[in-house]
């Protein structure tokens, strides 16, 4: 008899669960297969808590693309407006339009570019840099030189007689007199130089190179009166090494140069507008252009020495870090010999070679000593 009612319950079940589904449309019918079926175990002892419906996500939406900032409005120029011409490579191109982006809203400044790609001080033969600024020169077309040069000059130098291969003596000595002759030219027409030098590149070997190329420029432009502008260390890693990122003028994390590893993305250019900015201020008075720049020695005891010419901000660090320039086989004079004295007593002066090849950590190196390799010493204490 129990038998037989087990089984009448299971047959019941059975037609309760199955009835619906012939009851419903076909579209009906796939859901309800879908459904559970129930068990004289769940009979018994009660149906489980059914599962919970799935979460229906919504599909994904990419992200709206950054941004660009508009573009500064351009003004128009004065007609008396300052002219600053950027002489030089690709480097210089890419600066051109970066002053142009960051002067774009000053009336009394307008940006020249003069750059010409592929170009240098080695390869006369492909453009002629001292050439090309006596023509300038004699044409007026600018008021204030930007100078920003050397990347495609790792290759050998011809000269009258022969040609000398890269960063050896005769090079250096060659590669020196040719930016002599330009900067020459420039200071003649009284015509206010600032000169960049070159930032550090990815490849070891080529960046070493590069670094010698500017130390070059950079005594150069000291002996023949530019303003030189070190940007080295303004484009490394916090590691001290070549980076492609760094802080742009917002100080956010940008990418500063472009995958060749040499040159810089717009806001690595605009960054070095930045900081060129800042020393433009020095003859740039917002409605033209000067090149007095006082001598803070003038009219004291290291004024009759000779020292690389004053050439404002730059030779102003060099002046704080080194002092007055007094041999160091003089005997100082006292206080009040200076206060009474009429004239300037004779002294020995230190030629401008011995101050450009001075070695790291002498006192006179000027902070751009060169790095003696050969191991000699100076005298029998070895130092």
């Amino acid at each position: 008899m129990i038998r037989l009612m087990v089984a009448l319950l299971v047959g019941l079940l059975v037609v309760v669960d199955v009835a619906p589904a012939f009851a419903q449309s076909s579209d009906t019918i796939v859901v309800a297969q879908e459904q559970r079926r129930r068990t004289l175990f769940d009979l018994l002892f009660g149906e489980p808590e059914p599962a919970p419906a799935p979460v229906q996500q919504a599909p994904r939406q990419a992200a709206p693309a950054a941004a660009l900032p508009p573009p500064k409005p351009q003004v128009e120029k004065a007609p008396n407006a300052t002219r600053l011409a950027v002489f030089g490579d690709s480097l210089a191109i890419d600066l051109s339009r970066a002053l142009e982006r960051f002067y774009a809203e000053d009336p009394n400044l307008v940006v020249i570019d003069q750059g010409v790609s592929s170009s240098g001080f080695v390869r006369f033969d492909y453009f002629d840099w001292d050439k090309a600024i006596t023509e300038q020169i004699a044409a007026d077309s600018f008021d204030l030189a930007v100078v920003m040069i050397g990347i495609n000059d790792r290759q050998d130098i011809t000269v009258p007689g022969g040609s000398y291969e890269p960063l050896t003596d005769a090079w250096n000595a060659a590669y020196q007199a040719r930016i002599t002759s330009f900067l020459g030219k420039l200071r003649a027409a009284r015509k206010p130089v600032i000169w960049l030098g070159l930032p550090p590149m990815s490849k070891t070997e080529y960046s070493a190179a590069i670094s010698q190329i500017s130390n070059i420029q950079r005594l150069a432009s000291f002996s023949g009166g530019a303003e030189f502008l070190d940007i080295y260390e303004r484009f490394l890693g916090e590691d001290g090494k070549y980076s492609s990122h760094g802080p742009d003028v917002n100080g956010q994390n940008a990418r500063m140069r472009k995958d060749d590893g040499i040159h810089f993305s717009s806001a690595g250019a605009d960054k070095l507008a930045f900081y060129l900015s800042q020393t433009i201020r020095a003859f740039y008075r917002g409605g033209g252009v000067t090149i007095a720049v006082a001598d803070p020695l003038l009219g004291t005891d290291a004024a009759v020495m000779l020292r690389p010419p004053y050439q404002g901000l730059g030779a102003a660090r060099l002046l704080e870090v080194a002092g007055a320039v007094i041999p160091i086989s003089r005997v100082p004079a006292r206080a009040v010999e200076l206060v009474t004295a009429t004239s300037a007593p004779a002294v020995q002066p230190f030629t401008l070679e011995q101050l450009v090849t001075a070695p790291v950590g002498r006192v006179d190196a000027f902070g751009v000593g060169t790095d003696p390799t050969d191991g000699s010493v100076e005298n029998d204490g070895g130092r």
